[in-house]
């Protein structure tokens, strides 16, 4: 099969970028033939900002070129991982006319949400959630802050809401769970088109002991990945066990003032994904102390992977993931308090905690696997391929 991968980039490669690379290396080392096209947000810097505005909304340029690629070599899927901000959803419109059927994965709230992320002033917000035009994302400045970048987002929505492209023009749209799936239903994408398909871990990193006695956090350091939550929790717990904090981000000055009050907690900064791997095997259990709605909770999975337990927030897609008192414990989004006696439960019961380590460990063998991922998306593929014969 040959598949055409496209992607925007960004400027720091994360957890988007790495799953999208994952399934690209996987149909790769299955036989396929995987080619990219990617653009990457470095060229924004260069460009005037009414031209990036239009290129947001319709790209001539990623039209022209997925056109001459698809004409000069016959691709069987066109596989759309992130259009925004360069490619456009002009790229829909250029694999239609040569008869190339699109899936689409959706890996944020892009389509339904200017900032994508349905998340505002520190807490979940769906005020655009179901609006043709999502003009609260524009009054507040919901994309970098900015009204005027905004209005671009909220005008590339609009336009392909008029023209129907977000229900003409993809084939499949793949959530990552179902949580997210029921928000895309509710945001006015058509149910009978959006499948799930997780993401995985590849290659299966291995179990660990769980014998290194510590608490772990690993992602970025955001007031939407709850770090604040954590660390008030750090500061309430009746026995302090040590926090190893894994990653970077705006809130790092406060990850440096927690590490001069509280001597068990510890900042390692960005780490190899080897040495994350590491952490995560003897670590006691993952925290996972999100604020928003995650479309995934790739950190969570690969904690499973290495058999460690994860304490997570109950909301969004982590809240799917998790299930409670089996593979780890859930706490209220946001509540300190709550997270606090949560990792105080499971500090007195270890038995329980060794028997979630199995627990975690086997969801990860029954879902989360290449092999499991591979046969999911090769469904996929040939389920679209087969409606456009059909439909031909």
């Amino acid at each position: 099969m040959r598949i055409l991968s496209i992607h925007n980039r960004y400027q720091i490669r994360g957890g988007e970028d790495e799953s999208r690379q994952s399934e690209e290396n996987l149909l790769r080392e299955m036989g396929h033939h995987v080619e990219v096209y990617e653009e990457h947000n470095d060229r924004i810097s260069t460009m005037n900002p009414l031209r990036v505005a239009s290129k947001t909304i319709w790209s001539e340029e990623s039209n022209q070129i997925i056109r001459r690629r698809l004409q000069q070599q016959p691709h069987d899927i066109i596989h759309v991982q992130n259009f925004f901000p360069l490619i456009s959803p002009s790229v829909y419109y250029a694999a239609k006319e040569q008869g190339v059927p699109v899936v689409q994965t959706l890996r944020n709230y892009r389509l339904l949400c200017p900032n994508a992320l349905f998340f505002r002033d520190g807490q979940v917000c769906e005020d655009c959630l179901g609006k043709f035009v999502p003009l609260p994302g524009v009054m507040h400045g919901c994309y970098r802050e900015s009204r005027v970048a905004s209005t671009a987002v909220a005008s590339m929505i609009t336009v392909h809401r008029t023209l129907r492209t977000w229900v003409e023009m993809v084939d499949v749209y793949i959530a990552l769970t179902e949580f997210a799936r029921q928000k895309f239903i509710e945001g006015g994408l058509p149910a009978e088109k959006i499948v799930v398909k997780p993401n995985f871990v590849n290659p299966d990193p291995g179990v660990g002991q769980g014998s290194g006695g510590y608490a772990l956090f690993v992602g970025r350091l955001s007031v939407e990945k709850g770090l604040d939550t954590l660390l008030a929790a750090w500061e309430q717990l009746s026995e302090q066990m040590p926090l190893k904090i894994v990653g970077d981000g705006p809130l790092a000055p406060q990850v440096e003032s927690a590490v001069k009050r509280l001597p068990s907690v510890e900042w390692l900064g960005r780490r190899p994904m080897p040495e994350v791997h590491q952490l995560m095997g003897e670590a006691k259990f993952l925290i996972f102390p999100s604020k928003w709605y995650e479309t995934f909770g790739r950190v969570a999975v690969e904690a499973f992977a290495k058999g460690t337990p994860v304490i997570a927030a109950n909301i969004g897609a982590i809240a799917e993931l998790v299930d409670d008192h089996r593979t780890g414990l859930k706490f209220q989004p946001g509540n300190s308090v709550d997270l606090a006696n949560k990792v105080e439960w499971a500090l007195a019961h270890p038995q329980e905690l060794s028997q979630m380590r199995l627990r975690a460990r086997a969801e990860f063998e029954a879902k989360y696997t290449a092999q499991k991922n591979y046969s999911r998306l090769m469904e996929i593929y040939n389920q679209v391929q087969s409606a456009g014969i059909n439909r031909g």
